[in-house]
């Protein structure tokens, strides 16, 4: 195998390294949205994990967070939570979701 080759496999397995980890990394993020939303909303127990649950496959309509956003103002809107609110939630719990798997 020419050296290339091994380079071209090197990226590759990186590349699906890293593709694995951004997916553990939404889900995870995902996961803390829902019990981040559960708490207004007063879920528990079981409603709580179906909402956890509704949040994630949530993320599956569309690339991208803005599916997951839609879902979350929508469900928030009688709370008087913002956009802002919910963004800046997003973007704390990613960077918390991150932390968790260094």
């Amino acid at each position: 195998m020419s050296s290339f080759d091994e380079r071209e496999k090197g990226f590759e397995k990186k590349f699906a390294h890293d593709e694995e980890l951004q997916f553990k990394i939404s889900a995870r993020k995902n996961k803390y949205l829902g019990e981040w939303a559960s708490k207004i909303l007063g879920h528990k127990d079981e409603k709580e994990k179906e909402y956890i649950q509704s949040i994630i496959k949530a993320d599956f309509a569309e690339v991208g967070d803005e599916d997951v956003f839609r879902k979350l103002k929508k469900d928030l809107e009688n709370h008087n939570i913002s956009d802002e609110e919910v963004r800046n939630k997003m973007n704390e719990l990613n960077e918390k979701a991150k932390a968790d798997f260094k």
